[in-house]
């Protein structure tokens, strides 16, 4: 019965795998289109992806993976990590079997389409070029969310792609909170002197700051011989194994603030992908558990560590080197406070810590009218500026500022957005508990030695791929499911000092 048992895991395996070979393949090439790919090879790549989704769902819906699975999930002979893998996967492939083939391949054909119409629309900087294929994905994943089926919004079966067990009646009293807890804060920061972050704003030569992040990500532990760095619209990870991870990122030779902190942030995915087993390669325990816990890494990196003094300590004397002449007579306390001023502005992924939360609830609350129907596409531009105006008190100026500056509605990510705001608060959590565990932590970053906190990341976080869902976790990591009062102290703390008040 033993043998039996194991022949069926093999052959579960083989078939987990060869989806996989096909969905990262597909990656490949999509992570081409948004990189290197001419212009016009925009239709046959849709075709491409559309095939190739096509040919992974077929595998991850058929009747003989449905059959190695049931009778695996009734066996007695498999170790804890094997019974982990087919629970997961059985899970899945019920998710799975709520789609058709030929569904996935027109949501696929949509994304490679939708994608290029942002592109475009970017270029143009006119939000009508885009609306046209944006209402077409909407209606797809209005769709999707029906035939996945939900108990009461049909955001709820969106949001469980990228959090599992989120819903609306779970992230409303989130972002309710936002709406409580950040105002005071934000307003004792305007009554105080305002941060100068002028010198941000020179000639930053574009070589120098890339060869700067380059030595960053390098210090943080990314393996260079297991991933790459390139440029794209829109700063993004992507994995094709523990063994090949890719970043991108963008720059702003006339704003510094534009690059490295989002190198770093999206460094922080990568060691997260770079982390999980190998020999898990294509099963749920060779994957990372959810996107909120993938932002916690990467906010773990950008914020907690990445803005910290203690990273400047060792990293702003070689900065200064780098660019002698816009940060030569910049004191490293006052880049440091630059680094981290809070003010108001249009663009999400350059936000400061207070105000990004904003930014996510806006996506949030305007995600859950597209999807009840009450929003529609064309009116989008108008009510993403309504709302800037009434929770940031500012308006974008156009629409590349503005409404269009995000990939993820283009690649048909609705669901998403929540999770940069719930990866926040697993990173203070989770870095509270890391200066508890980790033995002069702060003199460790100080010093320019990020060895001992990648190794416990790795042991808290990245090894266990799904086999715990987000709050189990959390409360195995911290002892605590998530609570967002550690958010909270670390803001008030960081920026206490920062502003005084």
């Amino acid at each position: 019965m033993e043998n039996n048992s194991k022949q069926l895991y093999t052959a579960y395996c083989d078939l987990m795998q060869k989806a996989a070979d096909i969905n990262y393949a597909s990656a490949v090439l999509g992570w081409d289109q948004e990189v290197y790919m001419p212009p016009k090879g925009a239709d046959a790549r849709g075709r491409q992806l559309s095939t190739l989704a096509g040919q992974a769902h077929e595998v991850l819906t058929s009747d003989k993976l449905e059959q190695l699975l049931k009778e695996l999930s009734i066996s007695e002979d498999l170790t804890d990590t094997e019974m982990s893998n087919v629970r997961l996967s059985l899970e899945d492939f019920e998710k799975n079997k709520k789609l058709s083939p030929a569904f996935v391949e027109e949501l696929s054909k949509q994304t490679s389409e939708c994608f290029n119409a942002w592109i475009e629309a970017r270029k143009k900087n006119d939000f009508s070029v885009f609306a046209p294929s944006l209402a077409k994905m909407i209606e797809l994943k209005r769709k999707q969310a029906v035939l996945y089926g939900y108990e009461v919004h049909p955001y709820d079966a969106l949001l469980d792609e990228y959090e599992k067990g989120a819903t609306v009646a779970m992230l409303d009293p989130v972002f309710a909170g936002i709406r409580e807890q950040l105002p005071p804060i934000l307003d004792k920061i305007k009554t105080a002197k305002q941060v100068d972050n002028s010198f941000f704003h020179q000639n930053f030569p574009k070589q120098k700051q890339w060869d700067f992040s380059i030595e960053v990500l390098k210090k943080m532990g990314f393996d260079f011989e297991a991933g790459r760095q390139d440029y794209s619209e829109h700063p993004f990870t992507t994995s094709f194994a523990a063994t090949d991870v890719r970043i991108t990122t963008r720059v702003d030779e006339d704003n510094y603030t534009s690059m490295l902190w989002s190198c770093i942030h999206e460094g922080g995915h990568a060691l997260y992908e770079q982390g999980l087993p190998e020999d898990q390669y294509g099963l749920p325990l060779g994957s990372p558990v959810s996107l909120g816990i993938h932002e916690s890494q990467s906010r773990f990196w950008e914020n907690c560590i990445g803005r910290g003094f203690d990273f400047w300590k060792f990293f702003y004397p070689q900065l200064q080197k780098q660019f002698p002449e816009q940060l030569g007579n910049v004191t490293l306390d006052a880049f440091y406070k630059a680094a981290n001023r809070v003010a108001p502005s249009l663009i999400r992924t350059e936000a400061d810590e207070v105000t990004y939360h904003f930014h996510v609830m806006i996506r949030y609350e305007i995600e859950k009218a597209l999807m009840d129907g009450s929003l529609s596409a064309q009116d989008l531009p108008a009510r993403w500026n309504e709302m800037y105006y009434k929770y940031l008190g500012i308006k974008p100026a156009d629409d590349k500022t503005g409404v269009l500056q995000d990939v993820h509605w283009s690649h048909g990510s609705f669901g998403y957005f929540p999770t940069y705001t719930l990866g926040s608060f697993y990173a203070a959590q989770f870095f509270n508990q890391a200066q508890q565990d980790i033995k002069d932590l702060n003199a460790h970053v100080a010093n320019g030695e990020f060895k001992e906190l990648l190794l416990w990341l790795r042991e808290k976080v990245h090894k266990h791929g799904r086999r715990y869902a987000s709050e189990e976790l959390c409360e195995r990591i911290t002892g605590k499911k998530l609570d967002t009062s550690f958010f909270i102290r670390y803001i008030q703390a960081k920026y206490k000092e920062i502003y005084g008040v």
